[in-house]
């Protein structure tokens, strides 16, 4: 018997095929999360090593540390053109190779052109080539990953999907926690500041390289196939996914979007744009990955020596996977907007206890558990949430251009937010966690008026939405004009 959910007959959807997909797709999410919290177990010895070295000031150190970020950028603003020329698949396999390109030279920034064990501006610099490399690679995937897995799932399990990719995120980071304590755990600090860094870094070429070869086991998205007119492939593929009757009705409603627009970014106005753009900002104005990558040096300044900072760290991992699989199990049941708004909430107010805390100079298990529900505020819902909405609020015809804005958006704002830290943590903690409390208040009150609910929705329907056709019925009363 056939079973509807939200609307859609899920009875000839091919569940072990859309679940192998995802997760060959989410590897490229497991290699974000990878290489951007690599660092926070390196970036002490990293200082040492290539900027304390060479007396170079805080401010080159918090460069240094985000210096991946600006490939990120750079990543994120390319990939629209890269996934709308080459399509979703070949660009993911283009950022398996920039991984382990990076992992490879991060590890040995010495390679051909500097000696070994002696810093100089010049390996400074390679360094940060590298880092840039493998950010390019981060904002390739982060645009292109959930885009990918929402144009191959069903409607009505899309929201869960896309939140795997969060979920790969978040197990990288926790991943390369275990690595990085296992690394530095038992060995002197004289150690890890000229070996053991890199061997984090080298770390990172084993799920790159399997990243890249799985690549080729898969389709690419139909909704791809269908803007570039192989539409005979596309159907296999939504038949495959979806069952014969499923599929066929799919492809109509997509070839109906793709030949009724122009593909111009702003074609269906302006305010899609401006909320795609807040979302990503936002999800780093709260401060996320300064937590992310910073996470060892915060627990130390709290009183840990450096094993138990590391292992504190390690908790902290395994709570965030804990509260992103809760938001995998509820996003298509309780939807987005609700989810968003409650983690706003939480956040506020671990950012506002955690100023409060560093402003009477009180440092102790509090200050961990505020830390923690911060963090889980955040992994069940901006965290995988900013994802989903980002790779479904977007017509078919703009969704590579205008993700690639948005990405590019947030890399931006988390260069911007982790390259502060160090010198706003310099003038005031209080001051600096108050700042991102307040943000976390504001992203509230953004999701509160501007953001619609898209849960149980087609793709398709999202050009209802942006045209105010009558097509799109809303379940809560903001719908905001394309002007």
């Amino acid at each position: 018997m056939s079973k509807i959910t939200n609307g859609q007959d899920t009875a000839g959807q091919n569940i072990p095929y859309i679940a192998g997909i995802t997760l060959i797709a989410t590897l490229g999410g497991l290699l974000f999360g990878y290489d951007t919290a690599v660092i926070s177990g390196a970036e002490k010895s990293v200082q040492a090593y290539l900027i304390t070295g060479q007396g170079l000031s805080t401010w080159v150190h918090g460069v240094t540390i985000s210096s991946a970020l600006i490939g990120c950028i750079l990543g994120g603003a390319i990939s629209g053109v890269f996934s709308s020329r080459m399509g979703r698949k070949k660009t993911l396999i283009i950022a398996a190779v920039l991984f382990l390109l990076s992992a490879l030279g991060s590890g040995y920034p010495e390679f051909l052109f500097f000696q070994e064990g002696e810093p100089t501006m010049g390996l400074l610099y390679m360094f940060n080539f590298y880092r840039i490399i493998g950010g390019i690679g981060v904002g390739l995937a982060s645009a292109v990953c959930p885009v990918y897995i929402g144009e191959l799932a069903p409607a009505n399990l899309r929201g869960r999907l896309v939140s795997l990719n969060q979920f790969a995120i978040i197990f990288g980071m926790l991943v390369v926690y275990f690595v990085n304590w296992g690394i530095s755990n038992g060995q002197s600090s004289e150690w890890l500041d000229t070996v053991g860094w890199r061997y984090m870094f080298l770390s990172e070429a084993i799920p790159a390289g399997l990243f890249g070869l799985l690549m080729f086991l898969v389709p690419e998205s139909p909704r791809y196939l269908s803007m570039v007119n192989r539409d005979e492939e596309a159907l296999k593929i939504l038949t495959k996914v979806n069952g014969a009757a499923s599929a066929k009705k799919i492809f109509a409603d997509i070839k109906n979007t793709v030949e009724h627009h122009s593909g111009k970014l702003l074609s269906y106005g302006k305010t899609v744009i401006i909320i795609g753009i807040l979302l990503s900002v936002f999800q780093q104005f709260v401060g996320i990955n300064v937590a992310l990558y910073y996470a060892p040096r915060i627990f130390e300044s709290m009183g840990a020596g450096k094993d138990a900072s590391m292992l504190q760290t390690v908790v902290m991992g395994v709570v965030n996977v804990f509260f992103t699989v809760l938001a995998i199990l509820t996003v298509d049941r309780w939807g987005r907007k609700p989810l968003l708004m409650v983690g706003s909430i939480g956040m506020a107010i671990g950012m506002f206890a955690i100023a409060a805390l560093s402003f009477y100079e009180i440092i102790g298990i509090s200050t961990l558990v505020f830390i923690i529900l911060y963090t889980a505020s955040f992994m069940m819902s901006w965290g995988p949430i900013c994802w989903v909405l980002i790779s479904e609020i977007f017509p078919n015809k703009i969704r590579g251009k205008a993700v690639a804005v948005a990405v590019a958006a947030q890399w931006a704002a988390n260069y911007f937010i982790s390259a502060t830290y160090p010198s706003m943590m310099e003038y005031s903690g209080a001051f600096t966690y108050g700042f991102y409390g307040v943000m976390s208040v504001l992203s509230l009150l953004f999701v509160w008026k501007m953001v619609p609910e898209t849960k149980g929705r087609t793709l398709e329907d999202m050009e209802a939405l942006w045209m105010n056709k009558p097509s799109y019925s809303q379940e809560q009363p903001t719908l905001i004009s394309k002007r």
